[in-house]
């Protein structure tokens, strides 16, 4: 299983949301921390937003906050929202071309694999990974001032 960087990167954005906690958040502020790109991070800002991860605030004041509180952001359905693509094999695909396809049962056991893999992260929520103990570090990190 192979998780994207837009994934990795909606994760990042919740976090530091997650760490600087009701305060508004600029696209900017985040991109800095992490030092990554501002547009493609303005994309992902505007996927969470349309999926009710973040509330964007527009204006001069303007900024980003999370929309629930971190402990109810489930992860495992974080990536389901977001990863385009959950196929860790061409069979799992519409229209695959492999000929064993219809008697492999490699396919069977990926789909348990995927499963697991999923039902792991549904054990966790953006709480656990901005731990009381761990967010004033976190927060060091990213630069968050306060």
């Amino acid at each position: 299983m192979h998780i994207t960087r837009y994934t990795d990167y909606s994760l990042r954005v919740l976090m530091y949301l997650a760490a600087k906690g009701d305060t508004l958040s600029t696209i900017k502020e985040i991109a800095d921390s992490y030092q990554i790109s501002k547009n493609h991070l303005m994309k992902i800002v505007q996927e969470l937003n349309t999926k009710g991860y973040v509330i964007a605030v527009r204006g001069k004041n303007g900024g980003l906050k999370l929309k629930n509180e971190p402990s109810e952001i489930n992860i495992g359905d974080l990536v389901r929202d977001i990863e385009q693509d959950l196929s860790l094999v061409e069979c799992f695909k519409d229209g695959a071309n492999c000929i064993i396809t219809p008697g492999c049962q490699l396919k069977v056991i990926f789909d348990q694999a995927l499963t697991a893999f999923l039902e792991k992260l549904d054990e966790y929520t953006l709480a656990d990974l901005i731990p009381d103990n761990k967010r004033a570090q976190i927060s060091q990190l990213l630069n968050i001032a306060g």
